[in-house]
């Protein structure tokens, strides 16, 4: 084993990104990267301090026929007990990316259905207030919820199918993995190539979210038919099912990357929180539906119950950032 799979193994084993064991050395990620990458060699003094750092011998280190053997056990891992960690074959993360491209479009589309569910039942209730079309009440109840539910079983479906596609991959999100030789480089140039589409995609969709309501706002600065204004409140969720549907397309693919990287979002110690963090989350967004149901469907005011969803998703930030702070405490 060379010396730049050894630097990637002990830092992995020691639950660091690359920031972290840069920071830890003083040097800049670009450093560790292309050390691990096999593109340049750290000198003898970086290479005592990893040594120092690992709890491993220089000889290890620099010795590529020397095994870790009875080394010093790293203090995080002696004291929070690690179990077998899983080894990552090159055809595991081919597939598992695979995999996470090919959904991505899907389960956007999913998600994009979830949001324009009600877009019909808005625009049908503004036409039925304003006595157009000889649309009556119970007629635009009526269509309008069975689209909102047609959409909905079509997104709960491909959610579940997706699911039942990546459920062999969980434990790479939930559990410290280790990689076989040449999947890092593999993943980091695949990472690399894909930023500049991540970032535009990101940059445009932010651009939506923030132009959607100007519609909205125009109609109701003209002081427009509520009808029209209903029409807009449609046109705003149209507006923000795509820049979701970008969000979540670019999101699954650089998380993959990441995930098999042990980066951002799927660190170490981001792993270990993950289970009570999604917990919570599943629990909040089941009691925001019932809560959004409960409203809608008694009152019929589908047209005004709608700013829940932005409410509860800027409330979700804040429940999410508390539970990280109680489960990391």
């Amino acid at each position: 084993m060379i010396i730049a799979d050894k630097i990637i193994d002990e830092r992995k084993r020691n639950g660091w990104s690359q920031e972290e064991l840069a920071d830890k050395l003083q040097v800049s990620r670009q450093s560790v990267s292309k050390w691990e990458g096999a593109q340049s060699i750290p000198d003898i003094n970086r290479i005592i301090q990893m040594a120092e750092l690992f709890g491993v011998s220089t000889d290890y280190l620099l010795k590529d026929d020397a095994s870790r053997g009875n080394e010093v056990i790293p203090v995080m891992e002696a004291e929070e007990g690690k179990g077998r960690i899983h080894k990552v074959s090159m055809e595991e993360a081919s597939e598992y990316l695979r995999i996470q491209k090919h959904y991505a479009p899907v389960v956007a589309l999913g998600v994009s259905l979830c949001i324009l569910s009600p877009v019909l039942l808005i625009v049908l209730a503004g036409l039925s207030d304003s006595n157009l079309f000889g649309i009556s009440e119970n007629l635009a109840a009526g269509l309008g919820v069975v689209t909102l539910l047609v959409m909905i079983a079509i997104a709960v479906y491909v959610f579940i199918n997706y699911g039942s596609k990546v459920s062999k991959y969980e434990f790479l999100e939930q559990e410290e993995i280790d990689t076989a030789y040449g999947v890092d480089g593999m993943v980091k140039e695949k990472k690399n190539a894909y930023e500049a589409t991540f970032n535009r995609c990101i940059g445009i969709g932010v651009v939506m979210c923030v132009l959607c309501c100007v519609p909205l706002l125009i109609a109701a600065f003209l002081e427009a038919e509520d009808y029209i204004i209903c029409a807009m409140v449609g046109v705003l969720l149209v507006i923000i099912s795509a820049a979701v549907n970008l969000f979540v397309r670019v999101g699954m693919v650089m998380g993959s990357f990441q995930c098999l990287l042990q980066e951002g979002d799927y660190t170490v110690s981001k792993k270990r929180r993950n289970p009570v963090t999604q917990r919570v989350a599943g629990i909040y967004w089941l009691l925001a539906t019932a809560l959004y149901l409960g409203i809608s469907l008694p009152t019929g005011s589908w047209n005004t119950s709608w700013i829940l969803w932005p409410i509860a998703g800027v409330l979700f930030a804040v429940v999410m950032t508390i539970t990280n702070m109680i489960v990391k405490e």
